[in-house]
Parts: structure tokens; C-alpha cells; sequence
């Protein structure tokens, strides 16, 4: 049948926006109109960074919030301030991304996603791809559900730089030693306050500056050095300042025990000293972590949309 629209009557409320199941990206004290009943959409998204000023929405230079909320505009008829887009992670001018989790909701449902998952991806640009669509509860919220984030730097290291590669990892010339950078990493696991690795922000609310690292992988590919961080959440900057302290650790100009006294300070200045935040490009979200309940297929709702294969039934060409 398609990705038919099931609509229903209409029933308005004045609901605030901060409410866990209608969050907007529009100002959490003002309170606005919505349609009910409300469905939940959960996209899945990857995106190559190069070209775009960071996930969240701004009027100009263009975002990739701002390009995914036009084509959802355009399909739905619905305004952006309807939509209601929330974005995982907030990722950073030039930062690429796999695993980008995002909802959004309608004031009606569909009966399947396929047709929906097609005209998304038709009218966005080719950097960027929604890998699933699918229905979720309320309760989910792509920002505040999530339970850990899990971030890859990629390092080439070697003389000279694979140009295949020069969009997506960071060029370091220097033999970097990975068993002293595995040594350093290690002092980032637990739960710490991370005030020295994270950059001031103009446009977001003071955070909670203790988050919660699982784990810090260096993992040796030839001549990348792929750096896996997996944490409870992370401030502004801070996986590109905790990669540079390293950057520096494997070049053998500090030793690994530094990362423990830096954190200790609690003082951005501290590691401004030795260092300066490792370049965008290298950075990419990976995936977004969420208790299963949450994602649970729904009764009566379509199922995930993981895209579709084109297919001829019948060859039109004559053979010769």
C-alpha cells in the first residue's frame, strides 16, 4: 500500500515543550500547540561532516539539522515547530557521523515507512543518509534516553598522508607510540569531572561537567591509529581534547600520568599549556546506546524501515 498517512481528528492542547515526549529545540519556557494524538519517530542518520556547520539547527550557514527538518517539512506539510527534531548528540562543524539518533513527531501515523524512508533520503543531499526509520514510545527521547555514546578519532600515521583518507582521519607525521597512548587513555575510564577537557559554549545551558567513560580503546589498523571512546555522555569538545592530550603522550613530549593531574585541576587552562583541540575531521559518532524497552516494536504500529531494493520485474532492452 505504500507509505499511506492514517490521520486522525483533530484535539488541541497547550502543553509545555520540555515535556519528555514532545521536547522541541525552540525555547523550553514557552509553551505551544500541538496536535494530538502524537507519534514518535526514531531516525538513524550518517553524515559526512566536511561540508556542514555542526548538527544543531541555525538559519545560515547550513546544518544538518536545518537540511534534515526542510525534507521533513516538505513530506509532512508540517512545521518545524511541529516536528519538534531532537538530535542525540550535538555534533561539531566538520564532525562526521554513523550512528547520529534523532525523533521527531506527527499528528498522525503511517501504515508503512518504506515510501517515507525513500522520499527523505531523495530529497536530502548525498552527504548525508537516514539508515532507519522507525516508530518508537513517548517515553524515548534520542537526547536524554540515551544510555552511552560511542566516538571514533581516526589518526593516519604515517609520512605521508593517504589522500583517500584526508577527509576523515587526522595526518600525523610523528611514529606515535600507541602502547603510551593506550597507558594515557586509560586514566579517562570512570567517572571523573572533565572541566579541564571542555571548551566554553555560547549557546548551551551550564552541564554537568562529571560524565562516566567506559572505555578508551587504541586500536592499531597499518597506519591508523583508530581511537574508540565509549562514555555516559560528553561535554563540548571534549573527546577532540582528550584525543590531542594523547596526540601529544604518543609523541613522547608528556608523559601518560599527565592525564590524571590535568583531570585533577578541574581547569580548562591547565591543559591549554600543553595543547590545543585535535582537528574535527578525525571525528565521528558512531552510535548511540539505549535501553531495549524503549525501542520495542510497537502493537499496531509499522514496522522499522531499513530502506529498500530497487528491482526490474521485467527487462524493457532487447537482446542482441
Amino acid at each position: 500500500m505504500g507509505s499511506a498517512v492514517v490521520r486522525y481528528p483533530s484535539l488541541c492542547a497547550v502543553l509545555p515543550t520540555n515535556a519528555s515526549n514532545l521536547d522541541c529545540t525552540v525555547d523550553p519556557n514557552r509553551v505551544m500547540k500541538l496536535t494530538l494524538p502524537c507519534f514518535k519517530w526514531r531516525m538513524v542518520i550518517a553524515y559526512d561532516g566536511t561540508n556542514f556547520s555542526g548538527w544543531q539547527y541555525q538559519q545560515s550557514p547550513p546544518t544538518i539539522q536545518c537540511i534534515i527538518e526542510k525534507a521533513l517539512t516538505h513530506i509532512t506539510k508540517l512545521e518545524r515547530k511541529e516536528l519538534c527534531l531532537v538530535g542525540a548528540s550535538r555534533t561539531d562543524t566538520g564532525v562526521h557521523a554513523w550512528g547520529q539518533v534523532a525523533h521527531f513527531v506527527t499528528p498522525f501515523t503511517y501504515e508503512r515507512l518504506e515510501s517515507l524512508h525513500a522520499a527523505l533520503n531523495g530529497l536530502l543531499p548525498s552527504e548525508i543518509r537516514v539508515r532507519e526509520l522507525s516508530p518508537v514510545r513517548h517515553e524515548f527521547h534520542a537526547r536524554f534516553s540515551s544510555k552511552s555514546k560511542i566516538y571514533h578519532y581516526k589518526i593516519y600515521n604515517d609520512t605521508i598522508m593517504d589522500p583517500f583518507q584526508c577527509l576523515y582521519a587526522y595526518h600525523s607525521a610523528y611514529n606515535l607510540n600507541a602502547d603510551a597512548m593506550r597507558e594515557a587513555a586509560k586514566y579517562f575510564v570512570g567517572k571523573h569531572d572533565f572541566s579541564a577537557f571542555v571548551n566554553a559554549s555560547h549557546n548551551d545551558r551550564p552541564r554537568d561537567p562529571v560524565k562516566e567513560i567506559f572505555r578508551f580503546d587504541v586500536v592499531e589498523m597499518g597506519a591508523v591509529l583508530q581511537l574508540e571512546v565509549e562514555g555516559s555522555g560528553f561535554l563540548y569538545r571534549q573527546v577532540r581534547n582528550m584525543v590531542a592530550l594523547l596526540l601529544q603522550i604518543g609523541k613522547e613530549a608528556l608523559p601518560p600520568d599527565i592525564v590524571s593531574n590535568i583531570l585533577d585541576t578541574r581547569d580548562r587552562r591547565e591543559l591549554a599549556k600543553f595543547t590545543v583541540s585535535a582537528p574535527p575531521h578525525g571525528l565521528c559518532l558512531m552510535s548511540v546506546k539505549y535501553n531495549q524497552e524503549l525501542l520495542q516494536p510497537l502493537e499496531g504500529c509499522p514496522a522499522t524501515s531499513f530502506g529498500r531494493h530497487h528491482c526490474i520485474s521485467k527487462c524493457k532492452l532487447p537482446f542482441y
